[in-house]
């Protein structure tokens, strides 16, 4: 089961769910939901889209969807593969031993990635900074966690990163990640009991520009050294969640030294199970 959020040809925004290329309206207020963040939140999510009333279906190419969060929180785990962690070491010489030590750690590396309205969905545009000059997007399988810090379902994200930024010194983090635009989400979630094992999640990205693909690479989630539910342990201790939260869990995909995002490029990317992320990248 896929759930989306978008907006209708009359203009307003809904909740629905997505059947092949038509999507279909749920009319949340039959189960007392305000808003996707609340369905994503039952108990029984299956049972709860069952019961709701649904409008008639409108083709996927009619509507604009938006990326489907609400007012959670988006966090990231960095250095969960080891291509990751060897990219990260290549930045900078003086952050190369805290990169290696986290890849080896108990702890994972977790941080703050964007609030609501610094997000971006499928076909809408991301940002790179005005003032960096390598920057890179990073494909990552997403959680989707309730309140209770349980993994109900899957969906795309782009990390957007500044390289040079983060290379420069360990501690601008938030200034190479955190920005207006900066985070991918979408094009819908796939709920956990839909999404195929782990092994079989294929990660793929696609950069475009100009028409022709400058570059492309795929690995899968079974690359990472940590569990999606190790990953989501972690984020829940001593911290609160009353609204869920989107867990990007790192990326196996970085472009090499010799590539940066230049305005114009169009990302793709794809995850069996879930689909494809578009975006194109602007800057300033």
């Amino acid at each position: 089961m896929k759930l989306a959020k978008f907006k209708q040809p009359n203009g307003l925004v809904a909740a629905g769910i997505v059947d092949g290329d038509a999507i279909q309206a749920l009319d949340l207020s039959a189960g007392k939901f305000e808003a996707l963040s609340d369905l994503l939140d039952a108990k029984d999510i299956p049972a709860a889209v069952d019961y709701l009333p649904k409008r008639d279906p409108h083709s996927l190419d009619k509507v604009q969807l938006l990326p489907p969060i609400d007012r959670q929180e988006v966090w990231a785990a960095g250095v969960t593969y080891k291509r990751s962690q060897t990219a990260r070491m290549e930045e900078s010489e003086a952050a190369a031993s805290c990169y290696d030590r986290v890849y080896v750690a108990d702890r994972p590396e977790l941080f703050l990635k964007a609030t609501p309205h610094r997000v971006r969905g499928d076909g809408q545009e991301l940002r790179i900074r005005t003032d960096a000059t390598w920057n890179v997007p990073e494909p990552e399988v997403t959680l989707v966690l309730n309140s209770r810090m349980q993994i109900v379902g899957y969906t795309i994200g782009n990390d957007m990163s500044s390289r040079d930024i983060e290379g420069e010194n360990p501690l601008y983090l938030p200034q190479a990640k955190v920005y207006d635009q900066c985070a991918g989400l979408g094009p819908w979630i796939t709920l956990s009991t839909a999404m195929p094992p782990r092994e079989q999640m294929t990660i793929d990205l696609q950069i475009d520009r100009d028409g022709q693909t400058v570059f492309s690479q795929s690995t899968a989630a079974d690359q990472m050294a940590r569990s999606f539910e190790d990953l989501a342990s972690w984020l829940g201790r001593d911290n609160s969640f009353p609204n869920g939260a989107f867990l990007m869990t790192g990326t196996g995909i970085v472009p090499g030294t010799d590539f940066t995002l230049a305005a114009g490029d169009v990302v793709r990317i794809s995850i069996a199970g879930i689909g494809t992320l578009t975006n194109s990248i602007v800057q300033g």
